[in-house]
C-alpha cells in the first residue's frame, strides 16, 4: 500500500533522525514492594523493539518510566548519551518521546478532530483555536489508515476500535523520536492492523525508534527487529527477531513451554437448533449497521463471527442480547418461539448473557471487589426485595474464582488491581452464575496475554462440551481456528459467507471480509 501524506502531515513526522535511548539499571518499587528490577536495554532510531510479557510483568511500568509518568526508584536513562529525567510526560514530549496508551484517552464529548489534536490545537491569529485548520489536519491524519471516520463526530458515539484509531492518529500527529505503542492493534481488525503496520514501518524507516507492545504473536514477527522479554518484573532476555521463535518468546514469558493448539472437543457440537436469526437488520445513525442477517445457533456449538472493523459484529451480539433497544427488524428465535429482546433484562430472561469488547468500560466496575461485582448480574434473579444474602454472594465468587482459577486474594480482591486476563475471567464467571443458555462473546481476549487466552481458548471449548451455546466474535483470524465449530463473516453489515471445519482458515476468513457489497444490484465483488 502507498502511503502517501498531506504536506501538513509531512511536516510533523521525523525525517531521519537517528535516536539512540539507553536504559540502565531501572527499577521500580511501591511501598517497598519492586515490581521492576535492574533493566537494561536500548531503543535505536529505525529500529521496531517489541516488548513482550504476560500481563503484570513490568512491561507498563517500564513505559510509564519512559514516558515520564512515573520517576523510576533506580537507575538512569539516556538519549543520544545525555542523561535524561522526566517530571512529567509534557516534559518526555518535548523531547520527542510520545506514548500511545493501551488504555484510551479520549475525551468522550468532543469530536474526533478535537480528540486528535488535542493539546496541539493551530491558533489563529495566536488568540483562539482554528477550526477550520485543525478539522483539516485531523481528517489527513485519518486518511493515513484509509479510514473515513467523520471528524465531527463524538468520540462517545465511536465503537472501541474506532476510538483506538482516534488515539493513534493523535500520537502520530507528534513530533515523535521515541514512540510507544501499547497493544495498538487489540480493538482494530485485521485489515486495519495490516495498514497500521505499514504506517509504523515507514515510521521506523525516517529514524523513529518505535517501542511496540503487543500480545499477538503473529504481529511481533512480521514487524519487529529485535523482542525484549519481561517476566514479574526481571529482564528474561533480549533477542534479534530471526534468532528465535514464536515458542522460545512464549517460554520465556511464561518460564515454561506453552503449545497453543485449536482447542479438542470433547462432544460434537448437536445439530439441534437454539436461536434462529432471521433477516435481521439494525439501523443505527441514520444509517444500517446490518442487513438481512439470518443464521442459526446450535446447541453445544461454538460459532464465530469474523468481519472488518464497523462490519456489524458487535451490533449482531448486542442487538441479540437487547443492548440496543427496540431499533431492529426481523425475526429471532429460541427454541423455536419468537422471542424481541430490547432491553439487557429481556436478554438475560431468555437466557442470554454478554462479555462486551470493552470490560473495563461496560463490564466491570473496577473499584468494587470480586463478589460486588460477580453478584450485579444475580440482584434480579437471586435477591429478596433487592437485598442478597452476603452468604450467597460470598459462596457465588469463591466458586466462580475456584471455577475460572481467578488469581486473586479472595472475594473482596478489587477487580481494577487484577491482571487483564483475570479481570476478564471476573467478567465471565459474573455473567456464567446467571446459568445462561447463550453466550454471547465480543472480543473476549482483547488485551490479555498468551497464558490466558490459551485459558479461554480453554474455558470456551468445555463450555460448549457441557451444552452452552457461544458467538464468539474476535478480530483475531487465529481465534476462529483455535475456537470454533463454525464461522459467519459479515462484510459492511451483510452476510458474506459461512465456514465449517477444515475450511476456517485465516485466509478464508479474511477473504469473505474483504469482500465489497454492492447494494444496487447485492451481488458481492472480491
Amino acid at each position: 500500500m502507498s502511503l502517501t501524506t498531506t504536506s501538513v502531515l509531512r511536516e510533523q513526522r521525523v525525517s531521519g533522525r537517528i535516536t539512540e535511548m539507553r536504559l540502565d539499571q531501572i527499577g521500580m518499587s511501591f511501598s517497598g514492594i519492586s515490581v521492576l528490577r535492574d533493566v537494561n536495554v536500548n531503543f535505536t532510531g529505525g529500529e521496531i523493539h517489541t516488548l513482550m510479557g504476560e500481563n503484570g510483568a513490568g512491561k507498563s511500568t517500564l513505559v510509564k518510566i519512559i514516558s515520564g509518568v512515573q520517576c523510576p526508584t533506580s537507575g538512569s536513562m539516556y538519549i543520544d548519551g545525555k542523561p535524561v529525567s522526566f517530571a512529567s510526560p509534557r516534559e518526555a514530549e518535548k523531547l520527542g518521546i510520545v506514548i500511545m496508551h493501551q488504555e484510551l484517552s479520549l475525551i468522550p464529548d468532543m469530536t474526533v478532530a478535537e480528540n486528535v489534536m488535542l493539546g496541539h490545537e493551530p491558533l489563529k491569529f495566536g488568540l483562539k483555536i482554528d477550526r477550520v485548520k485543525l478539522r483539516e489536519t485531523a481528517k489527513a491524519a485519518l486518511a493515513r489508515f484509509g479510514f473515513t471516520l467523520d471528524v465531527d463526530t463524538r468520540v462517545r458515539d465511536l465503537r472501541v476500535g474506532e476510538q483506538q484509531l482516534v488515539e493513534i492518529a493523535r500520537a502520530l500527529l507528534m513530533d515523535a523520536r521515541v514512540l510507544i505503542m501499547d497493544e495498538p492493534t487489540s480493538a482494530l481488525s485485521q485489515n486495519e492492523t495490516d495498514i497500521l503496520m505499514e504506517v509504523v514501518r515507514d515510521l521506523a524507516f525516517q529514524g523513529v525508534a518505535v517501542i511496540y507492545i503487543s500480545h499477538r504473536m503473529d504481529e511481533v514477527f512480521e514487524i519487529s527487529d529485535r523482542v525484549t522479554v519481561l517476566r514479574d518484573g526481571n529482564q528474561i532476555g533480549s533477542k534479534l527477531v530471526s534468532d528465535t521463535t514464536p515458542a522460545d518468546l512464549v517460554h520465556m514469558m511464561v518460564g515454561r513451554p506453552v503449545d497453543i493448539q485449536p482447542v479438542v472437543r470433547q462432544t460434537v457440537p448437536t445439530q439441534v437448533p437454539l436461536m434462529r436469526v432471521k433477516g435481521l437488520t439494525v439501523r443505527a445513525a441514520g444509517r444500517e449497521v446490518l442487513s438481512d442477517v439470518s443464521f442459526t445457533l446450535h446447541k453445544g456449538e461454538v460459532l464465530g463471527v469474523g468481519g472488518l472493523l464497523g462490519a456489524g459484529r458487535t451490533e449482531l451480539v448486542e442487538t441479540l442480547f437487547g443492548a440496543r433497544g427496540g431499533a431492529y427488524e426481523g425475526i429471532i428465535e429460541i427454541d423455536g418461539e419468537i422471542v424481541r429482546p430490547t432491553t439487557p433484562k429481556d436478554g438475560v430472561a431468555h437466557g442470554l448473557a454478554l462479555i462486551t469488547e470493552d470490560r473495563k468500560g461496560n463490564g466491570l466496575i473496577l473499584s468494587d471487589s470480586i463478589a460486588d461485582n460477580i453478584a450485579l448480574p444475580l440482584m434480579p434473579l437471586k435477591s429478596r426485595f433487592g437485598l442478597m444474602s452476603n452468604k450467597l454472594r460470598m459462596d457465588q465468587s469463591l466458586s466462580t474464582i475456584e471455577q475460572l482459577r481467578i488469581a486473586a486474594n479472595g472475594p473482596d480482591h478489587i477487580v481494577g488491581k487484577l491482571s487483564g486476563g483475570n479481570q476478564q475471567k471476573v467478567v465471565l464467571g459474573k455473567w456464567l452464575a446467571t446459568n445462561p443458555r447463550i453466550l454471547l462473546l465480543d472480543e473476549p481476549t482483547r488485551g490479555i496475554d498468551i497464558g490466558a487466552k490459551d485459558e479461554i481458548y480453554d474455558l470456551v471449548g468445555k463450555l460448549a462440551d457441557q451444552g452452552l451455546s457461544v458467538i464468539f466474535t474476535s478480530s483475531e483470524l487465529s481465534e476462529f481456528v483455535a475456537v470454533c465449530d463454525r464461522v459467519i463473516v459479515l462484510s459492511e453489515g451483510h452476510m458474506a459467507g459461512e465456514l465449517m471445519g477444515e475450511d476456517i482458515t485465516n485466509k478464508a476468513v479474511k477473504d469473505l471480509a474483504m469482500q465489497v457489497h454492492t447494494s444496487t444490484d447485492r451481488t458481492w465483488k472480491n
